[in-house]
């Protein structure tokens, strides 16, 4: 079993009418059942309906045009990402809750292209919430400070918030349910 620790970014706006978000950034680490990160996958994503980030995105996330400009479409990144995680393998994608397994449908749908490995998904977030005892869940930087453990790189950045996520993941390893 492979579980498959995701966080993406996505083009956003702060104003303005409202617009289709598109992913241009996947961040994955790869945990085996052993607890041992095997691998990870960091790539950019081209956006095509809104092909210009806003300044409030790049401040955000700190992904930059030049970086979108030339990384290859959505459809060229999920096939390379759906090839690392293996066509045959046992997995469970695991995000910090509902918004990046939502993103990815979108996307997929936008470029026809299908869902169905996405079924084995789970909320991080909620989980930890209900690990946790909380009234309510809370972000992944409110997480690792009650857990104790240090926010490593770039808030808002993919592969650094996959990275963070992990280590709350390993953390309570044991008590995730996958259903």
């Amino acid at each position: 079993m492979k579980y498959i620790i995701l966080d993406l970014e996505a083009t956003c706006w702060d104003s303005g009418p409202k617009r289709i978000n598109e992913i241009i950034e996947i961040g994955a680490v790869c945990i085996n059942a052993q607890q041992k990160p095997e691998d990870e996958f960091n790539a950019f994503v081209r956006p095509v309906l809104n092909p210009q980030l806003s300044e409030f995105c790049t401040e955000l996330t700190s992904i930059t045009q030049a970086d979108v400009d030339k990384a290859e479409t959505f459809d060229r990144v999920i096939k390379r990402f759906r090839e690392w995680i293996g066509f045959d393998t046992e997995y469970w994608l695991c995000s910090w809750g509902f918004y990046d397994r939502k993103q990815l449908e979108q996307d997929c749908r936008m470029h026809k292209m299908g869902i169905e490995w996405l079924r084995n998904h789970i909320s991080l977030k909620h989980q930890h919430a209900k690990i946790k005892q909380l009234s309510r869940p809370m972000g992944m930087s409110g997480a690792l400070h009650i857990e104790g453990l240090p926010l490593i790189g770039t808030h808002h950045r993919g592969i650094d918030d996959a990275r963070n996520i992990s280590a709350i993941f390993m953390k309570h390893f044991h008590e995730w349910e996958y259903k």
